[in-house]
């Protein structure tokens, strides 16, 4: 079996494409992949340390406004396409898997001319502009979101749920917590906001820290790189609340943490959504409010809807607000379950899985 996984731009593309990959090694050792991705984009950072063969296409997104970098644009997605074709020719692929980001739109284009079976893969509840072009021509449309089926051609559409949350479900609960300095034993809430951290949710952590002090929970929070050195200079903790309250620049263990703690606070990414929901774990989501369509929003209400987590906008973000929901949560162990059943319920555990079978399907 050959596949070739194509998606970048972001590390919502990149991640689920890898979590299959690694899902499909493991059930077929002959199994050969092919990684085609962009130069400037995080893929070309990230696939080759999982020891893909990886290529590269160049193209970029349409500007929003009327901008002359737009007929570059097309230039670049019809070279693309030739491109592509050369690629996918020489590989010779039973099956083309798109994750997102503009470069899947002409890998799988290209597949569809060449006659080749494709399947393109929607994390959040709104699709990007790439899938909803690509799907006329992908053969299967597999979902993370039953909301978003919508916007697709009915009849190709397959909910698959995201290969990540098969990745972490394994993830058993341990002693993590103790590399951060603080107590495996003890209530532990986690906040972050991505891996290079949130303006608004570091302001809102800070103003809360007084509070948090007081706190029978502990608190694992992970600034991102650009704020840590600040909150080291203005942020005193005393020694005995060093043991409570963790501050870190970037959490690298981040499926077992949240495998070990009580709760999560963070942006409604896709893949978070996938990891914590498959653990069962309930959640505070802060929708980021600059992303495409505002699907981050869209995410976390689906899941509010559910039970699984609680919302709080960006704009009514402050450390009051933060300390009290958390308080709501952690401080009542009945409505914690209720949250953690609710989460269970709405994580996909098969995500691979479903999507293989997707795959076996379509190439006979």
């Amino acid at each position: 079996m050959k596949i070739l996984i194509t998606g970048g731009g972001t590390g919502g593309h990149i991640y689920p494409a890898l979590a299959f990959v690694n899902h499909v090694k493991k059930l077929d050792p002959t199994a050969e992949f092919m990684y085609v991705g962009t130069k400037k984009g995080l893929e070309s950072k990230i696939v080759p340390s999982y020891e893909i063969p990886f290529k590269t296409i160049e193209i970029q997104g349409f500007r929003r406004s009327l901008s002359p970098q737009n007929f570059k644009t097309v230039y670049l997605f019809l070279s693309s396409i030739g491109k592509a074709k050369k690629i996918i020719k020489e590989f010779q692929p039973d099956v083309v898997i798109g994750t997102g980001g503009y470069v899947s739109g002409s890998v799988v284009y290209a597949a569809k001319q060449l006659k080749i079976p494709t399947i393109i893969h929607e994390q959040n509840s709104i699709p990007g502009i790439t899938n909803k072009f690509l799907s006329k021509f992908a053969t299967r449309v597999a979902i993370c979101f039953p909301d978003v089926a919508a916007y697709f051609p009915k009849e190709k559409v397959v909910l698959t749920g995201n290969p990540r949350a098969q990745e972490v479900v394994s993830v058993e609960k341990s002693n993590v917590l103790q590399a951060y300095g603080l107590d495996p034993n003890k209530k532990t809430v986690v906040i972050f906001g991505g891996s290079r951290g949130a303006l608004k949710i570091n302001q809102a952590f800070v103003e809360a820290l007084p509070s948090f002090e007081e706190k029978e929970y502990q608190v694992l929070y992970a600034s991102g790189e650009r704020y840590y050195p600040e909150l080291q200079k203005s942020l005193k903790l005393t020694e005995k609340k060093q043991m409570t309250i963790s501050i870190q620049p970037y959490i690298d263990k981040m499926a077992e943490v949240l495998a070990s703690v009580d709760l999560m606070v963070g942006r409604a990414g896709a893949t978070s959504i996938a990891e914590f929901t498959a653990l069962g774990l309930p959640a505070i989501l802060i929708p980021s409010p600059y992303v495409t369509n505002d699907h981050q929003t869209k995410n976390a209400q689906s899941l509010v809807k559910s039970g699984a987590v609680e919302m709080i906008s960006d704009q009514e973000l402050t450390g009051t607000t933060l300390v009290a929901e958390i308080d709501r949560i952690l401080l009542d162990d009945n409505r914690h379950q209720q949250m953690a059943a609710a989460s269970k319920k709405e994580g996909i555990a098969d995500a691979s899985d479903r999507l293989f079978k997707i795959v076996e399907e379509i190439i006979g």
